[in-house]
């Protein structure tokens, strides 16, 4: 590991000198630990960063990253030294954008709460719970004319938008899902956002979409759900408080005028798509086991 670092001090660094397994014999077990541990926090601060709209940032940090490698080794000094002059100042800028992610994880760090940071639990039935939950509620609610406005999270966390709600942390339940919207509810006015299954936040504030093309008879709950699901990759359930209508949108896109099986179909498939192939499997290895792998 020493001879390692000392050629990228130097600057001599020749990347043929990898090719070398002669370094190797320098590596011992601590150092093989050592590594693996760093990998792994690595992994484990990319999960958080999951949280928020930062893996953007981190994504756009590692493209100037490779654009100054490919400067320097295309000896293009004028972008060079500009691309280094914005890392110096990386570390300083890194604390002002990241900001709220570190002091979440200090805060974490200071209540004990460690193994929140690190270990992520979830119900692999819990999406398909929330499901049912969501129709069956949204079906009473369309007969009310209820306003509702659900998110679903996925791959891109919602961090920022759960911080201008209320945490709630609960099992989805029809009944939950009416009393959150009930009009004199103080969180019916927001957004819920579902993450992991589970009632995460409510009373939740969303970016209202700018395009052009949107009906100018739709309200407010369906321009942040268009809005909303133009900046991330979630899927929002939206109810009418006028026509008690029924609407899914879904990467800018608005269907609205859903009956609540029609709900249950496109949940599923924009939810539990992912799940399908697995539980497929499983199932098909049962089966053979059962029957026995040679008939």
């Amino acid at each position: 590991m020493d001879t390692l670092q000392k050629i990228f001090e130097t600057g001599n660094f020749d990347w043929r000198k990898l090719i070398d397994f002669g370094y190797l014999r320098t590596i011992s077990f601590v150092d093989v630990i050592d590594i693996l541990l760093v990998a792994y926090i690595l992994y484990r601060v990319m999960k958080l960063l999951k949280d928020t709209s930062a893996e953007r940032l981190v994504k756009g940090i590692l493209v100037l990253a490779v654009a100054l490698l490919i400067a320097t080794q295309a000896h293009l000094n004028t972008i060079s030294y500009l691309l280094k002059s914005v890392f110096t100042i990386a570390p300083f800028m890194l604390v002002l954008i990241f900001q709220p992610e570190l002091r979440r994880i200090i805060e974490q760090l200071g209540k004990g709460n460690v193994s929140r940071l690190f270990l992520t639990t979830s119900d692999p039935d819990a999406t398909a719970k929330a499901i049912d939950a969501t129709v069956a509620a949204c079906g009473d609610m369309s007969k009310t004319k209820t306003g509702v406005l659900i998110v679903f999270e996925r791959t891109e966390r919602l961090g920022e938008i759960v911080a201008t709600g209320t945490l709630v942390d609960a099992a989805p339940s029809p009944e939950l899902l009416k009393n959150v919207f009930f009009k004199n509810s103080p969180l019916h006015d927001g957004a819920m956002i579902v993450r992991d299954g589970r009632v995460y936040a409510a009373g939740c504030v969303l970016p209202l979409s700018g395009s052009q093309n949107l009906s100018r008879d739709l309200g407010t709950r369906h321009r942040a759900a268009v809005g909303m699901s133009e900046s991330a990759d979630c899927v929002l359930v939206v109810v009418s408080e006028e026509t008690g209508a029924i609407s899914v949108a879904i990467g800018g896109m608005l269907k609205r005028h859903l009956s609540t099986e029609t709900l249950q179909k496109v949940l599923e498939s924009e939810l539990l798509e992912e799940e399908k192939p697995d539980k497929n499997r499983v199932a098909a290895l049962r089966d053979k086991w059962k029957g026995g792998f040679g008939k």
